[in-house]
């Protein structure tokens, strides 16, 4: 009987460590922040009137200073001219352009880039929006401040 409640000890402590190893193994990275913003005219300085809408959704690894995104967006009063991400700015604020958006600027726009020093840590303080330019609103059509989902 001894010998079967060790073994039975045994099986349970194994599935336990395994439980745990797997637990560990899905935990999210600590290098690894992800940021996302709804866009809309309403969120632009000044406001627009603007129906369109979009969303960005974005990653840094810390560790690299890389910052990955993806940004959709539909119902522009015409076709996009640029986007950018602006900083440092709170929302409510204007900035200059920080990063822009290389390549096409049709939705979905994706890209990469290294980020400075700088650049990160007015990122992770939520100083970085991104908007979406056209010729009807050449200030900027729908914007989103870049907010932490950790």
């Amino acid at each position: 009987m001894k010998t079967m409640s060790l073994t039975l000890k045994s099986a349970i402590a194994a599935a336990g460590i395994a439980a745990l190893a797997g637990c560990s193994m899905m935990a999210p990275s600590g290098d690894t922040v992800t940021y996302s913003a709804q866009l809309s005219g309403a969120s632009e300085v000044p406001a627009n009137t603007s129906a369109a809408t979009g969303k960005v959704d974005a990653k840094l690894d810390k560790k690299t200073s890389m910052l990955q995104w993806t940004v959709t967006y539909a119902g522009l009063t015409g076709p996009a001219k640029a986007g950018h991400f602006h900083g440092p700015a709170m929302a409510g604020s204007n900035a200059g352009v920080a990063l822009p958006f290389t390549g096409s600027v049709e939705s979905p726009i994706k890209g990469e880039a290294k980020l400075t020093d700088a650049q990160v840590q007015d990122l992770m303080a939520g100083k970085w929006y991104a908007n979406i330019h056209t010729a009807a609103n050449p200030g900027g059509e729908i914007r989103g401040q870049l907010k932490s989902g950790m």
